[in-house]
């Protein structure tokens, strides 16, 4: 996903920028590239602790089983 994001900056009477404003649409695509971004390091972080994986079909078999 590619941002661009097309910010106006909020600045004191020194110039010294203070805040950001962005539009809506450019907020929302902001926090769901987060959220995936956030997603992706915690698959990370699950492979390298990870002592065994079981495979997919043997796992969607006993959910299956226990009726979930």
């Amino acid at each position: 996903m590619s941002l661009k994001l097309a910010p106006h900056y909020v600045t004191d009477e020194k110039g010294k920028k203070s805040a950001v404003v962005i539009n809506i649409r450019d907020y929302e695509n902001l926090l769901e590239y987060l959220e995936d971004l956030e997603d992706a390091c915690d698959l990370l972080k699950a492979e390298r602790t990870a002592k065994s994986f079981v495979p997919y079909e043997q796992f969607r078999a006993k959910l299956k089983k226990e009726g979930v």
